[in-house]
């Protein structure tokens, strides 16, 4: 800890000792005559300036943080540079020691801070290592031109030219092979540069983005100023940005939209040049239609001009925001969503393909759409990491919670895009539910199928087969005894008739497992009358049944499953409900509507489904149809089912 504070005291030090320097230097210019003193808008004095403070607030918080060193370092190089360059010929004006020492700094010193700054620093940014060790010579190369450059300088001085007061080092003048090594090891460090930006998390992405953005352009301001004459406060202000830019990624960067900023310089920067483009197009146009009337010509083009601004500058935001953000209209997302959903094989597909369409609208870093279905069991998609604090939107079908969003980003969605693309995930989570519900009510009909063919081939096989062996042996014993002993046989012939008898009775009760007879005997209004009547002996409910629409010709599958969930339905009311009453509504319309309402004492607060709900349902979705069991209207309980009845009737 005290090392800590040691490091950050030192830091500040090393700053104020950078300002003083400039200070003084400015001091010892405002003694010299004016074409020997330095300029004061000297590039050098704002890295000193800027780059040092910054520096140095970054390694009070952070003292082992390599770019807050070498930032230090370059600032504090600068300070000295720019102190030689008036103590130089203030020293050699009053004949004092050590004049052609500060000369020679004055002469090279600048390419500490430039090739550092310019080199190094995208090399280790932002966590001080290197990308790959295969770019370790590169950061030799970058450490070893400065030195290069002092020894070219040293041995040719006059190669240096001086533009506005600012001394340049032309590429165009110096040996070939160090413009080659300089250019070279740039284009080495910018590469680096995309590499990490590659391979980083999206966090890191956005603390580089913060920096390349300013960065690139003092890059390309200073090397093309070495050539070229660039403009003082261009090459001063974006001097000025990148450290501030650079704490900005180190330190909160959360707190700022690096995109926002890109995309509006993009936007209006193309204003600019299309609203300047066409006013000049138009007053053109104009002066050659209408010789000496420049004014009116200004005027027309200044108003089309404007008129044009604003539906250009929405066109240009649109343009930008996809090619940063990707789409982010809700209504284009929810129908691009869609159309992608029309492609998935099945549920568990567009699941995942739903989890790739939010993490793309919400800019996140991963996505995970969990849906809960009705047995409490979890159906989840991923796409991408989360993080360590996901941020959580719950997925809600017309009241009913169906699942949830999780999502990791670096910064707060769009409310009215994560609104909109929770609405859409909702109905496609309902979607998995029903598919989930409908596949295992198919698994459980395959299971209860067979466990009801196996139930029949047992009962044939272990009762009805001997049974009828039995039989036959009978017969043959009474044949026998017949011939020998006659008064013997009706006694045989006595107990083959109860045997008869039984096995009648077995054949009955597998034959009623199977459909029930009353069906066939009374029909299926008459068989659920037959039902009313017995669940209303003794102490039962009173039972009401209502039809309508003609109930003849369904389908035998139709029949069997609206008698047992009537048959069912009925038995809970009798034996749980404590009701008075119940009503049976049978409505035939494209469906067979069923409905057994009564008014006891309802559902209680904790449902269970046992197996008589289970195989309501169950019956209901072997026919595609479903049934639900919910609260009453008269605070009773409500068992509504719909069975479709399109098929091949009987």
């Amino acid at each position: 800890m005290r090392r800590n504070r040691g490091a950050g005291r030192f830091a500040v030090a090393v700053a104020v000792g950078a300002v003083l320097l400039v200070a003084a230097s400015l001091v010892i210019g405002a003694l010299l005559p004016a074409d020997l003193r330095m300029v004061w808008w000297h590039p050098e004095i704002l890295v000193a300036t800027a780059w040092t403070p910054v520096a140095a607030v970054l390694l009070r918080h952070r003292p082992g943080l390599k770019v807050g060193w070498l930032m230090l370092g370059a600032g504090f190089s600068a300070a000295v540079y720019v102190l030689s360059l008036n103590l130089a010929p203030w020293s050699d004006i009053h004949d004092l020691p050590g004049t052609g020492f500060l000369t020679w700094l004055g002469t090279w010193l600048w390419a500490v801070d430039t090739y550092a700054l310019t080199l190094v620093l995208p090399l280790i940014f932002p966590d001080g290592r290197l990308v790959s060790r295969w770019f370790r010579p590169v950061l030799a190369l970058a450490f070893l031109i400065p030195v290069v450059v002092c020894v070219h300088l040293t041995i040719d001085p006059d190669v240096r030219e001086w533009h506005n007061g600012v001394s340049v080092y032309p590429f165009g003048d110096i040996p070939l092979p160090i413009s080659v090594l300089i250019l070279g090891t740039l284009a080495a460090a910018l590469c680096s540069i995309l590499v990490r930006f590659v391979k980083s998390p999206p966090d890191v992405r956005r603390q580089i983005a913060w920096v390349v953005y300013p960065g690139l352009v003092a890059i390309a301001v200073i090397y093309a100023g070495e050539n070229t004459v660039i403009g003082d406060p261009v090459r001063n202000i974006t001097i000025v940005a990148v450290p501030v830019c650079v704490a900005i990624a180190i330190t909160r960067y959360r707190l700022y939209d690096i995109d926002l900023v890109i995309s509006r310089t993009l936007v209006y920067a193309g204003l600019l040049a299309l609203v300047t483009g066409l006013y000049f197009a138009f007053v053109g146009g104009a002066s050659l239609l209408a010789h000496g009337e420049g004014t009116i010509s200004g005027l027309a083009a200044a108003i089309i001009a404007g008129a044009v601004f604003e539906p250009v500058r929405r066109r240009l935001q649109r343009t930008v925001d996809g090619f940063i953000h990707g789409e982010r209209d809700p209504y284009r997302l929810a129908d691009r969503l869609n159309r992608r959903l029309q492609t998935a094989a099945d549920p568990p597909a567009a699941l995942a393909v739903a989890a790739e369409v939010a993490r793309s609208a919400l800019h996140a870093t991963g996505v995970t759409i969990e849906v809960l279905d009705r047995d409490g069991r979890t159906i989840s998609a991923e796409d991408g990491d989360l993080g360590d604090r996901p941020q959580l939107i719950p997925l809600v079908w017309h009241g009913e919670p169906v699942g949830r969003l999780l999502f990791g980003v670096t910064r707060s969605p769009d409310a009215r895009l994560s609104t909109i693309l929770a609405r859409n995930l909702a109905e496609l989570a309902n979607a998995v539910r029903l598919a989930a519900d409908v596949q295992r009510s198919r698994e459980h009909i395959l299971r209860t199928r067979e466990e009801e063919r196996r139930r029949l081939r047992r009962d044939l096989h272990d009762g009805l087969g001997p049974t009828l062996a039995s039989l036959a042996m009978t017969v043959d014993a009474a044949r026998i005894t017949l011939k020998t002993d006659p008064a013997a046989v009706d006694a045989l012939l006595e107990e083959l008739r109860a045997t008869m008898g039984s096995t009648i009775g077995d054949i009955r009760e597998l034959v009623y497992g199977l459909r029930p007879p009353a069906l066939d005997d009374l029909g299926l209004e008459g068989a659920i009358q037959a039902l009313g009547g017995v669940v209303a002996t003794g102490d039962g409910p009173k039972v009401d049944v209502q039809v309508e629409g003609d109930l003849d010709g369904l389908p035998a599958a139709a029949e069997v499953a609206a008698y047992r969930i009537v048959q069912e339905a009925l038995t809970n009311v009798h034996r749980h409900a404590n009701a008075c009453s119940a009503v049976v509504r049978l409505h035939l319309n494209g469906d067979l509507h069923v409905s057994v309402d009564d008014d006891g004492v309802g559902l209680p607060s904790r449902v269970r489904s046992g197996v008589g709900m289970s195989s309501m349902r169950e019956r209901a979705a072997e026919l595609g149809g479903s049934c639900t069991v919910g609260p009453g209207p008269k605070g009773g309980t409500l068992v509504r089912a719909k069975l479709p009845v399109n098929g091949v009737r009987n």
